[in-house]
């Protein structure tokens, strides 16, 4: 489909538009469906509804859909594995090891093993997870959190001996510092092993964080970039106000059942502490008015054109909401609306770590209008030092 730069209306894009992941060139959908909420054990949706969800964005043209060992205590592969179970080529499955769901369940006894990044938890729970799927491969294993136990070298020889049995075709890694990243790909490179094609990161309009040294690292590494908890956990949709908030109570669950909403509550309580996150969600109302269009698709939009990101992970409680979401592909902000954006969400004072809190005094000790290659353009733009390609 013909993409349109010039109408914040008109439709740019589609799931049918596929783009490639990091140096893999997988295609995938611009936006990969999260299976967290499939299944009721921490309060998501049961089979029936699950299957609506995966229906609605796989007829659409969606191919890309992501899991982990851990999500609803397996439910969520379960249910993954039975809807693809007559697609299986014309999906990618992205699944995760080393969370412990010993550690998560109470009535559980703990195996200190079955978590982690370290080989045997690698090998049984991916083991689990293809059996859970019902398939003799995934598309994409992913090391779900950089746990600092692991020596990188091991699990970056163990990913490769996955790759090469064929249980995995591709490598990722969620939750990791820019350092860990580049020193597995760098490693995996310098040995021939198989490198890390993405990850999995927080990135929204309330947490740039990403933006200080992970998207460099992934541009220097053709690591594609997959965002998870694009609009907050819900703050950026425009359901709460400043009144709402404050009579918001935090419930306290006994069990893991309603473990999705104890976490979700959380959040809100902590991001409506922050009058800059007011005024966020204040810009974000005001330009989906200008445009018509829902709150949510506005910051999902935005986070859709920032360099790097190659498929956002959305994950709908509702029917409403994920056609909602969908329709995020539907049209473009204008520059001018992106920087607005940019503006009121831009990182300041302590919020800014050093090194890049210095970078504003590069035109005095570097020199001015210095040409900065394209793929540090958010650091450039951000501190405002040299000129783009």
């Amino acid at each position: 489909m013909a993409q349109d730069s010039t109408s914040p209306v008109k439709t740019t894009k589609s799931l049918d538009d596929y783009v490639l992941l990091g140096r893999s060139r997988l295609r995938v959908s611009p936006l990969c469906l999260g299976a967290m909420t499939f299944g009721e054990t921490w309060g998501g949706s049961n089979k029936e509804e699950s299957k609506k969800f995966f229906d609605l964005y796989y007829e659409k043209g969606g191919n890309f859909f992501d899991t982990a060992c851990n999500y609803q205590f397996v439910e969520s592969e379960r249910f993954l594995g039975d809807y693809v179970s007559d697609k299986r080529s014309d999906v990618v499955i992205a699944t995760k090891y080393s969370c412990n769901t010993t550690a998560l369940q109470k009535d559980k006894r703990l195996n200190p093993n079955f978590g982690g990044n370290h080989r045997k938890s690698l090998v049984e729970n991916l083991d689990g997870s293809l059996k859970r799927l019902n398939v003799s491969y995934v598309d994409i294993l992913y090391v779900h959190v950089y746990e600092y136990r692991t020596p990188i070298e091991e699990y970056m020889r163990a990913l490769d001996d996955v790759v090469r049995s064929g249980k995995a075709l591709y490598v990722a890694v969620s939750d990791i510092p820019a350092w860990a990243l580049s020193r597995s790909n760098t490693l995996a490179e310098l040995r021939g092993w198989s490198p890390f094609i993405g990850l999995q990161t927080r990135y929204n309009l309330l947490d740039r964080s990403l933006e200080f040294d992970l998207q460099t690292a992934c541009a220097e590494h053709e690591v594609g970039i997959i965002p998870w908890g694009i609009v907050a956990e819900g703050f950026l949709t425009g359901r709460y106000t400043r009144e709402s908030t404050k009579s918001h109570s935090i419930t306290k669950f006994e069990n893991e059942s309603k473990m999705v909403d104890e976490y979700r509550s959380l959040s809100i309580q902590s991001h409506s502490k922050s009058e800059k996150n007011w005024e966020i969600l204040d810009e974000v109302i005001a330009i989906s008015k200008e445009i018509n269009r829902s709150p949510a698709q506005v910051a999902m939009n935005w986070i859709q054109q920032k360099p790097g990101v190659t498929s956002s992970i959305i994950g709908a409680r509702t029917f409403a909401q994920l056609e909602d979401n969908l329709k995020s592909l539907e049209f473009k902000l204008t520059p001018e609306q992106m920087k607005r954006l940019d503006d009121v969400s831009q990182p300041t004072g302590r919020e800014i770590p050093f090194p890049y809190s210095y970078h504003d005094q590069f035109d005095t000790f570097i020199g001015k209008n210095i040409q900065v290659p394209n793929k540090f353009a958010p650091i450039s733009t951000t501190y405002n030092f040299g000129r783009l390609d």
